[in-house]
């Protein structure tokens, strides 16, 4: 089956960095979307940065745009995501996701079958 391994959350002072991991496993499509997703306390979950798997497309939501990045390591079957500049607004539950049919809404939660458990990263100003 589809794992998903999150790691790398934390606690850091506004204008900090973190760098989130997702290992993945169980794979058995030659090509996935993947995506970090963020839910805060009261909040609906929101999608924060996606690509595929098989391609170097990226797509990133508005309020997370400049500050971070999303990458993969292939050799690795491991997801990162890249937080710089981080605000108190950025606290939240940060979620791992994949699905191999995902072709529209690629920050849309509804479209992804597999999720890890989640990281908690928490910004205090």
């Amino acid at each position: 089956q589809v794992q998903l391994v999150e790691s790398g959350g934390g606690s850091v002072q506004a204008g900090g960095s973190l760098r989130l991991s997702c290992a993945a496993s169980g794979f058995y499509y030659s090509s996935y979307c993947m995506g970090w997703f963020r839910q805060a306390p009261g909040k609906e979950r929101e999608g924060i940065a996606a690509m595929f798997t098989s391609g170097d497309r990226t797509y990133y939501a508005d309020s997370v745009k400049g500050r971070f990045t999303i990458s993969l390591d292939k050799a690795k079957n491991t997801l990162y995501l890249q937080m710089n500049d981080l605000k108190p607004e950025d606290t939240a539950v940060y979620y791992c996701a994949a699905d191999p049919w995902v072709v529209r809404g690629v920050l849309s939660p509804s479209e992804f079958n597999y999720w890890g458990q989640g990281t908690q990263v928490s910004v205090s100003s």
